[in-house]
């Protein structure tokens, strides 16, 4: 009886036990569908990397000797849902068993879901297995906190235990603390020179040709003749190795400064290779831990620290809450905002120079680093009241390493302050003075960061008492909050009067800001 295996786009782990062995009765199933290439409208380059890499996984595990079939977008077969796809294929092959590993999206774990007890009910064999990727469990942010508030941190530290990591023989955190983020807060003047990488230059121009002929609606540049994004397990084992050896002794230093025409500064440049399996956290987090270990002078363990937490702590605690708190979560919208996206969200063409480069850099890039995403267009979206669903949708195709399980809990949850603070205790806003103190886009910006009403005023500014204001009851419950309201309600009342009038104007010229 001939198995069908599924392997989804996000999933091409190399290691999974599933390989191990090469059996004739197995069939591997890989698809370009159009459900998945259409549920938002992608930057092009995060079309071209999933199916680059999914084609060259194919091709390994054929090489491997494994049976593998694979859907490509241009296919009639492309068009049918993935159950139904399934259905088909299962006919076509005469199979009598589907296997499957768990998704990391609740939209498609609900199809597979409902499939599988259609197949049942045929007298079909289905099995369901772990992704062998993460960490820990679907279940573990909940099960840890059960009840309690969500905070990363104390996650974070369970993690750093439970698998040994940056810890002294005794258990205690290496250094004496668990997180060295005051550390990790310099603005870079320039010293030490960003180093220069020569990224590999992949010819994709026959896919991009594919994927137009195909009709799929994208945007962005597609540096489809010299593409440099991982599509192998090679490639990505490569970067990583770049990564250690040239930027991690400046990661943590600099990882939340922005500087104008330097899209990536000391960023690891990984997360598409581990969101689509590529890479595994444990051996990202293992290199960074080995390199202090080696040479703790030139790996300072705020740098590692730094990084590690990011790959061991959020990105295992964002999985987490989205498991834990779906489907609800994607209908989270506790501040109403209602506004929608500026035009210039998706072309850049704005005269706020800290927005006009982190979003022209992700139309090119299809990247932004997280202090990019957080503090500049996820600040302003929060600041003019954007709906938290058109900056989902904007996140989700934008980003080369966007899937819902990763960006939905980092953009409404942290970013926008939708969910009323499951993952934050305070919403992450600021005006001028935050982003001129960590870049150096004002230098050349339209607007003067200095002032907070007139015509040149940074709009950041007003928006920012603005948005205090209009939500001024839920912060003043907030204890992290309400010293910044009681400090805005002591200002004269024509002051505050000036300003919000100043931030009414920005919200009503929003479009050509």
């Amino acid at each position: 009886m001939a198995e069908l295996r599924l392997i989804l786009g996000d999933q091409l782990h190399a290691g999974h036990s599933w390989y191990r062995d090469k059996r004739p009765d197995v069939i591997y199933l890989l698809a370009e569908l159009r459900q998945e290439s259409q549920y938002v409208k992608h930057h092009i380059q995060k079309l071209l990397a999933f199916f680059a890499a999914m084609r060259r996984f194919a091709e390994a595990l054929r090489s491997a000797g494994h049976r593998v079939e694979y859907v490509r977008i241009g296919d009639a077969d492309s068009a049918l849902s993935l159950p139904a796809l399934i259905e088909h294929a299962m006919t076509q092959w005469q199979c009598g068993a589907f296997a499957y590993q768990l998704p990391d999206e609740w939209r498609l774990d609900q199809q597979l879901r409902e499939l599988a007890e259609r197949l049942r009910a045929l007298g079909k064999q289905v099995s369901c297995h772990d992704s062998e990727h993460f960490y820990g469990q679907r279940e573990a942010v909940q099960d840890f906190f059960a009840g309690k508030s969500y905070r990363m941190e104390y996650f974070y530290r369970h993690l750093r235990k439970r698998h040994a990591v940056l810890l002294t023989v005794s258990g205690e955190p290496l250094g004496g603390q668990w997180n060295y983020d005051a550390d990790n807060r310099e603005r870079w003047d320039g010293d030490p020179a960003v180093p220069v990488e020569s990224w590999r230059q992949q010819d994709l121009r026959s896919l991009h040709q594919e994927i137009i002929a195909a009709g799929i609606p994208h945007f962005g540049e597609s540096l489809a003749e010299a593409f440099p994004w991982p599509t192998t397990r090679r490639m990505a084992q490569a970067d990583l190795r770049s990564f250690i050896h040239h930027r991690l002794p400046y990661f943590g230093r600099f990882q939340d400064t922005m500087v104008d025409g330097q899209p990536w500064l000391f960023h690891s440049r990984l997360s598409f290779a581990l969101n689509a399996k590529l890479l595994s956290p444990q051996e990202v987090v293992n290199a960074a831990v080995a390199a202090h270990a080696d040479e703790p002078d030139r790996y300072p363990l705020a740098a590692v620290e730094g990084f590690v937490r990011q790959i061991l702590g959020w990105r295992e605690y964002v999985r987490g809450v989205y498991w834990a708190r779906m489907p609800g979560y994607r209908q989270s919208n506790v501040l109403m905002h209602q506004r929608p996206l500026p035009w210039w969200f998706w072309t850049g063409e704005t005269k706020m120079r800290c927005l006009q480069q982190a979003i022209t850099g992700s139309l090119q890039n299809a990247y932004a680093h997280h202090i990019q995403r957080l503090m500049v267009t996820g600040n302003f979206a929060l600041l003019a009241g954007c709906d938290p669903d058109a900056v989902d949708d904007w996140y989700l195709g934008i980003y080369i390493d966007a899937i819902e399980w990763v960006e939905l809990p980092n953009t409404r949850g942290m970013s926008q302050f939708a969910d009323g603070g499951l993952l934050g205790s305070k919403p992450y806003v600021s005006g001028g003075a935050y982003l001129h103190r960590m870049g150096d886009h004002c230098a050349q910006c339209h607007y003067a960061v200095n002032q907070k009403t007139g015509d040149r005023s940074c709009p950041f500014n007003s928006l920012y008492w603005h948005f205090i204001d209009r939500h001024a009851d839920r912060w003043l419950v907030n204890q992290r909050m309400r010293p910044i309201v009681r400090g805005w309600q002591k200002r004269s009342d024509a002051d505050r009067a000036a300003v919000l009038a100043q931030a009414q104007q920005h919200l009503l010229a929003i479009e050509t800001l």
